[in-house]
């Protein structure tokens, strides 16, 4: 008896503790103003690298100790931390956050599941990354990352690219302003009226979760604590997001047959990149939209 008590003490000790989920009800507000996201700075948690940043370009920067383009440097925020479809009832995308009772230490590179439970988007799920914190924001505060959003506090768009238009808090109010944004920009300012449906400062439901790794991969940050988190469950079950109505079943990469030869993607599925090899034509009423160089999607 003493030994197996023994070694079952010992095998508890070396599981993993379950770490406590933050959760609760949440505001959110939108913004993109360009600047070095604070989570790209290192010494901020317990990471395995600091939130990528980008040059004026859009092009990754290996050094995360560049200053930010809202001080007088020439780091900025990376254009695929913008918002995306994975089908018409999810998506994923990215926040600055502050949460009830945590700190940097406990936010950056966290991950979210969002409930949204107000307006057209009312049902709908969102997974963001923390990416940045904010003096600014309230208690369980989430200003979601999407181009066009408004510049807030700090502009750092103008001294990127020569600024953006719309309101400094709120941003466009019509998805045609999208047009004259630089086009790794365009299709995150597009979701917003798309999958977003333009909904107006949406309120919540969330649960922190394991970082899924398309965040991760555009990121390049995850949390040394994230094994410890439940992991996301997408709407309808299963380990893979739910088909939309207007797709098959299955997997929503799963490709559709073309009576005319060749393959169709699914709406929301992958399309192009750099590297990939599946279906490059969209169904009707979907065009292939280019995200970054690495990534490319039916929408």
């Amino acid at each position: 008896m003493r030994s197996s008590t023994l070694l079952s003490t010992s095998l508890a000790a070396a599981l993993p503790l379950a770490a406590q989920a933050a959760s609760g009800s949440g505001q959110s507000t939108r913004y993109w103003d360009c600047c070095k996201p604070s989570c790209a700075w290192p010494g901020k948690a317990a990471v395995n690298r600091p939130v990528f940043a980008c040059d004026a370009n859009f092009n990754r920067i290996s050094d995360s100790g560049v200053a930010s383009g809202c001080n007088g440097g020439s780091a900025y925020s990376c254009a695929d931390h913008s918002p995306w479809a994975i089908n018409d009832n999810l998506a994923y995308g990215f926040a600055a956050t502050a949460l009830s009772g945590g700190s940097e230490a406990s936010w950056c590179c966290a991950c979210y599941a969002l409930t949204f439970t107000s307006g057209p988007v009312a049902g709908k799920t969102m997974v963001v990354q923390s990416t940045s914190t904010g003096g600014d924001l309230g208690s369980n505060h989430f200003d979601l990352n999407i181009p066009g959003g408004g510049v807030g506090l700090f502009d750092g768009c103008k001294p990127q690219f020569g600024g953006l238009p719309g309101a400094t808090y709120g941003g466009i109010s019509d998805r045609s302003q999208c047009n004259s944004f630089p086009n790794a920009l365009k299709p995150g300012c597009n979701w917003r009226f798309d999958w977003f449906k333009n909904a107006d400062n949406p309120s919540f439901t969330f649960t922190q979760v394991q970082c899924p790794a398309e965040l991760v991969a555009k990121t390049g940050c995850r949390r040394d604590d994230d094994s410890r988190f439940p992991a996301f469950s997408p709407p309808g079950g299963g380990s893979n997001p739910a088909p939309s109505s207007t797709q098959q079943s299955g997997n929503p990469s799963t490709p559709v047959p073309n009576p005319g030869g060749g393959c169709v993607a699914q709406k929301w599925a992958q399309c192009g990149g750099s590297g990939f090899t599946g279906c490059t034509t969209c169904p009707s009423g979907s065009t292939c939209v280019s995200q970054n160089q690495w990534y490319s999607q039916c929408s």
